[in-house]
């Protein structure tokens, strides 16, 4: 289990590791990636250390896409990138590297520069009598 001490991300805020940090609030930090998989790829954290989203206080999470959206706009003037993706995963099942909550920014070019998704419904998961059950019980809990 990763703590605050030893999280990659806790010690880039800390400046305890360095980042090419972009954006800094009370609330978010906000670097460039060093893997980039795109020129412009940036990545946007809460300073509250947590692995999955659900973890986060709503008040960090609601400092993240406005940060966002400022990078997504200084990009768009400074590299000319139009398209882009804001990914997010929660563990290691989701492709999570790194288990503190971040946001990715990610350009996409029409040279296929960005990230590559693939999207394949479920055949399992279409049977409509079963998704209308499973949308009372939620719709009931929200």
């Amino acid at each position: 289990m990763t703590t605050p001490a030893t999280c990659i991300f806790c010690r880039i805020i800390r400046k305890e590791i360095p980042s090419f940090k972009l954006v800094e609030t009370e609330h978010i930090y906000s670097f460039l990636d060093i893997g980039p998989l795109s020129q412009g790829h940036a990545l946007v954290i809460p300073k509250h250390h947590g692995e999955k989203l659900h973890e986060i206080p709503d008040t960090q999470l609601a400092a993240i896409l406005p940060a966002a959206k400022q990078i997504v706009d200084v990009l768009r003037k400074e590299t000319g990138m139009t398209d882009y993706n804001i990914l997010q995963n929660n563990g290691r099942a989701a492709h999570q590297e790194v288990p503190h909550v971040h946001f990715h920014i990610i350009p996409k070019r029409e040279n296929g520069e960005g990230l590559g998704v693939k999207w394949v419904p479920s055949e399992a998961n279409k049977d409509m009598a079963k998704l209308k059950e499973l949308h009372e019980r939620l719709a009931a809990q929200l």
